[in-house]
């Protein structure tokens, strides 16, 4: 049956015709089938002939390979880049991102806050030993400093657990 005899069947029925345009609730091919519309992508039929993927899917990265591979390019580090490298590159960039992301969540989350801000990526990295190492000349924007208070300032204690240098009007 065509769809202008499928359309005067429903009216006839007491239906609504199928409507075209945006939020119309149409006639559609089911999403599982190849012709209807569908590239093939979603469904996991598998893949159309001649269909490409990204460097980045393949690697199975979220990090951009062409992005990275144009910028090696681009920055004239060599006359010459693999097809490995920008890969690898990549790779190494998520990992560090994700480390410092993950590290900047546990953060937020001690100080009882939902978003990170540049705080909590300070913290984060200055409190890490080997990001530290890493980014050690990096200043971090309205990051602010690790809080530490050298021990030869704290008031010194006695013997019997008290301070000293306290006095006797506030003692009770």
């Amino acid at each position: 049956m065509s769809d202008a005899a499928e359309t005067t069947e429903r009216q006839t029925k007491g239906g609504k015709a199928p409507k075209g345009g945006k939020g119309g609730k149409g006639l559609k091919a089911p999403k599982n089938t190849k012709e209807g519309g569908s590239s093939g992508r979603g469904n996991r039929g598998g893949k159309l002939k001649g269909e490409s993927s990204t460097r980045s899917f393949r690697a199975g990265l979220q990090f951009p390979v062409g992005r990275v591979h144009r910028h090696l390019r681009e920055g004239r580090y060599s006359e010459r880049i693999g097809a490995g490298a920008p890969v690898y590159l990549a790779a190494v960039l998520e990992y560090l991102a994700a480390e410092i992301l993950e590290l900047a969540g546990n953060a937020s989350r001690d100080n009882k806050k939902a978003r990170i801000v540049p705080r909590h990526i300070q913290l984060a990295v200055r409190n890490d030993e080997e990001l530290n190492k890493l980014l050690s000349d990096v200043t971090i924007a309205n990051g602010g400093v690790l809080p530490n208070i050298h021990a030869h300032l704290l008031p010194k204690k006695t013997k019997d657990g008290k301070e000293s240098g306290s006095s006797a009007s506030q003692e009770i």
